[in-house]
This record gives structure tokens, C-alpha cells and sequence, in this order.
């Protein structure tokens, strides 16, 4: 006998259409099983099997963070199955900034109604998300909470675990003066800075389905919404080939707050601003709405989704083996000596 309750479904939580979001999901999620999944969807917990052969000493590395307010933008343009990327993106970039391979990730969702179609488009992202990032999609939640959110809104988290020999975590302690800095690029602002994006162009009023000019024919809101690049396999391959002394994930607080954050202290970043490549959303927001530039980069990615630090000797081949993986690094800057962090010149 099926579980079916009329009065908590008179409260505003209909247990039926959990079950036919589940079943609606089960296509996607089945995209992500790798070899160490041992459970299946549906039970109190997600079992993993963890394979060290090769590791000596095996580290742990988790990550968990959510979409933030650019869910808002989902909503206004009625499209649900990209925000899954980012919402893995999030996690599994900041586990790669340590060396670490992502093994497992689980989502949250919470809706004030739940729409089978809706969470399984949702899902439907997170499942491509875990695709690109080699990882297995072993569990998640969806609560139908009526009265604490709006019944077309909903909240987005996830959870990601990955393993990395101990002697292979990224020290920046080899860090020295003159060592290149290489940017990957990002596929736009990402999931960072969208309250600012949101008062800049005043979303709830004006229509962001308009095709501009400035952003090739496509409208703000279609390239608000492009989702997160994931950077993990190419990163993996890097750390096979190359020494990279450190990775910093560019999220909020932009350059000024995150390059830092994987430099020694002592050492800054110099960047060289004329180097990077901006992108025209970014170009567009900071015209729109009037803001500042060090604000700009002191918010946003500005086109540099992840950095990373290696010798100047091995520069070149770390651009050859990012280029074969599709990455179209280059090199933005060094690390000189200097307490400021980031000095863009």
C-alpha cells in the first residue's frame, strides 16, 4: 500500500507528487553512477565505496554550498534545468582547489509546492553537473514546505565529497617571486554577485528575455543564466602532468578576496588588467549600473572563472595540456613580493 495522506495534502504537501518526482529523475541521476555507488536512490542514505589503490594515505575533501539569489533569474525566465550545474559547480571547483578528485555529491531542494516536471527538470542539472565533474549523484532531498517559500520558488543546495593523497594537497608553500599566474576562463558571472545583477537591472521590473545588442542578440537574462564551467577533469589532468603550487576558485568577492586566499603570505598577486578578457555581460553591468571597477573585480569573476600558480618554467606546458582539455587558458599575471594580495596594474 502506497503512502498517501489527504490531510497532510490539505496542509499543502502532496506525498504523491514527491513519488512522481522521484520517478521522473531517475533517468538523470542513473547518468551519473560510477563504479563505487552501491545504493540506490530511495534509501536513508547514500553508500559509497571508496577505491584507494594508488592512494597511501588517503584525505577527504568536502564541499557544500547553493545557487544564491540567481535562482531568482531561474524563476523569472521559467528555466529550471541549469541551475543543477551550478549548484555543482560550487561545490566540486572548491574541492578541486585542493587537489582533490569529487567522488560523491547529494542535493537539497526546497519548494513551497512541489512540481514533479519542475524538480526533475532541476535535477536534471545537477545530474549534468556531476556528469562533467566525474562524479556520482547518490542521494538528495526534496521538502515541500508550504508557507515558507512562494509555491514557484524554491532553494537549491548541494554537498560534495571527493579524496586526495595526502602528499598530493596543494601546498603554496613553493610559491616564489616571478611564478606564472594562468586564468581559465569562465563561461560568464557564473553563480557569484547576483543581488548587485539584480539591482542593476532591476529584474523584477524589466523584461530580461529582450534580445540586446550588446550581448551578441542574446538577452541579459539568457546569459545571466548560462551555468557555471566545470573545471574539474581538465584540472585533474593538469595535476597529473604538471606542478601547480596553488588554485583559487574566483566566486564572490572576486579578484580581491579570492587570489589571496591561495597565496602565501608575503607574496601578492600582480595582475595585469589590460590582460583579461572581460566579458561583455560584465562590461555591461558595470555601464547599466554605474558601478565602480575595482568593485567590479572586488565582486565578480570578470571572466576568470579559477587561477592557478605554477613555476615560469612550466607555463607552457601547463597552457599545452589546458588547451587539449578545451580550457583556453592564458597567462594573466605573476606572484611578486608584497603584502597588498592582489595588485591589478
Amino acid at each position: 500500500m502506497k503512502s498517501y495522506s489527504e490531510s497532510y495534502k490539505a496542509a499543502g504537501v502532496d506525498i504523491t507528487a514527491g513519488y512522481k518526482a522521484v520517478e521522473l529523475m531517475k533517468s538523470h541521476i542513473a547518468r551519473t553512477m560510477t563504479s563505487g555507488v552501491v545504493s540506490d536512490i530511495g534509501g536513508f542514505g547514500g553508500l559509497f565505496e571508496l577505491d584507494i589503490e594508488g592512494i597511501k594515505k588517503p584525505v577527504l575533501v568536502s564541499g557544500t554550498d547553493g545557487v544564491g539569489t540567481k535562482l531568482k533569474l531561474a524563476f523569472l525566465m521559467d528555466k529550471h534545468d541549469t541551475v543543477g550545474i551550478d549548484c555543482v559547480a560550487m561545490c566540486v571547483i572548491d574541492i578541486i582547489c585542493c587537489g582533490a578528485k569529487p567522488l560523491i555529491f547529494l542535493d537539497y531542494i526546497a519548494c513551497g509546492k512541489n512540481v514533479p516536471e519542475r524538480i526533475a527538470a532541476i535535477v536534471s542539472g545537477v545530474a549534468e553537473g556531476c556528469v562533467q565533474a566525474g562524479c556520482a549523484l547518490i542521494g538528495g532531498e526534496t521538502a515541500e514546505m508550504p508557507g515558507f517559500y512562494p509555491e514557484n520558488e524554491y532553494d537549491l543546495a548541494g554537498y560534495s565529497t571527493g579524496v586526495v593523497d595526502k602528499s598530493k594537497i596543494l601546498d603554496n608553500k613553493a610559491i616564489v617571486e616571478g611564478d606564472v599566474i594562468i586564468a581559465l576562463p569562465s563561461s560568464g558571472v557564473h553563480s557569484n554577485g547576483f543581488s548587485l545583477v539584480r539591482k542593476v537591472f532591476d529584474v523584477e521590473k524589466n523584461d530580461i528575455k529582450v534580445p540586446c545588442a550588446e550581448l551578441g542578440g542574446k538577452s541579459v537574462g539568457e546569459v545571466l543564466l548560462t551555468p557555471t564551467k566545470i573545471y574539474v577533469k581538465p584540472m585533474l589532468d593538469l595535476f597529473e602532468k604538471v606542478t601547480v603550487k596553488a588554485v583559487s576558485h574566483i566566486t564572490g568577492g572576486g579578484f580581491y578576496e579570492n587570489i589571496p586566499r591561495s597565496i602565501p603570505k608575503g607574496y601578492s598577486a600582480k595582475i595585469e588588467k589590460s590582460s583579461v578578457r572581460v566579458l561583455p555581460i560584465f562590461d555591461l553591468i558595470e555601464k547599466t549600473g554605474k558601478v565602480d571597477n575595482r568593485d567590479m573585480f572586488n565582486t565578480f569573476n570578470m571572466g576568470v572563472g579559477m587561477s592557478i600558480v605554477v613555476s615560469k618554467n612550466d607555463a607552457d606546458r601547463a597552457l599545452e595540456v589546458l588547451h587539449a582539455n578545451g580550457v583556453d587558458a592564458y597567462i594573466i599575471g605573476e606572484t611578486v613580493k608584497s603584502d597588498e594580495g592582489v595588485i591589478l596594474c
